[in-house]
């Protein structure tokens, strides 16, 4: 029997070769080589954008709040936690689109399952996709559960989008649990963040605001939510979020382009 295409594939242009297709018996290798050729179209575009990136080798298992840059290199990342999220995930990306800004969404594994098409337009948009585990617990895991929670997330991420990640960021930040040991064992970038708008607690906008800028900086992290509850808040306040790091001179990049931005400074410092 042919084995069976994920249910997201099912719509795409597949490159299958009709001999593949003969009457010949099933072998295992054969099996192989059919799930091999079954690369689905946004696969293709994800690689053709450069978005299935993995991190400069100096930070494979490291735990990153910020990047070292000087100064002068006024650059940060917005990230975004917990989606995708039908009420708020859609009105973040537009947006970010309208303002022509890459950002680093880091997703919930059963949240992706239930709005796939989310996870497709993330992608497709140029923003970058990342592990924030399955369920989004808080509770101690044992390493079986652990593996579960980050596993799934980086096949399903796969499975949906075509993108290979292995930048992870634990839920509430907790390093203690089980996941972050993990993924750290895993070879996973954890990234945390600089700067923390603490919209889960709902602040007003203005507050959100403050709570963003008061700690930005070059090289920074900043951390909101698209997902978990009710975002509202967080979608006023990012257009003013967003106009005020480029009034002080700020530029958008995606926490692998930060990350490859220190790496880079880190080999010319090496030099000298």
């Amino acid at each position: 029997m042919l084995p069976v295409i994920p249910e997201t594939a099912t719509n795409s242009t597949q490159t299958i070769s009709i001999k593949e297709l003969s009457l010949k018996p099933m072998t295992p290798e054969r099996i192989g080589n059919l799930k091999s050729a079954i690369v689905t179209t946004w696969q293709k575009e994800a690689s053709a954008k450069g978005l299935a990136v993995e991190v400069p080798k100096r930070f494979e298992g490291a735990t990153i709040a910020n990047a070292n840059l000087g100064s002068d290199k006024k650059v940060i990342a917005l990230t975004f936690d917990d989606g995708p999220w039908p009420e708020s995930t859609p009105a973040v990306l537009d947006i970010l689109k309208k303002n022509d800004i890459k950002a680093t969404f880091f997703i919930v594994g059963k949240m992706l399952k239930e709005h796939p098409d989310m996870g497709k337009r993330i992608v497709a948009e140029g923003h970058v996709i990342a592990n924030h585990t399955w369920n989004h617990w808080y509770h101690y895991m044992n390493p079986q559960a652990a593996a579960f929670e980050i596993d799934n997330t980086t096949n399903l991420i796969y499975q949906v989008t075509g993108v290979k990640t292995n930048l992870f960021r634990p839920p509430g930040g907790i390093k203690t649990n089980g996941p972050y040991a993990y993924a750290r064992n895993q070879k996973y970038a954890t990234i945390m963040w600089s700067a923390d708008s603490v919209d889960y607690s709902r602040p007003s906008v203005s507050k959100l605001i403050d709570n963003v800028m008061q700690h930005a900086k070059p090289g920074g992290i900043v951390l909101m939510h698209d997902g978990g509850g009710n975002r509202s808040n967080t979608v006023k306040a990012l257009p003013q979020i967003i106009n005020n790091f480029r009034k002080q001179g700020y530029r958008f990049v995606t926490v692998p382009e930060l990350l490859e931005m220190e790496d880079k400074q880190l080999q010319v410092a090496s030099k000298k």
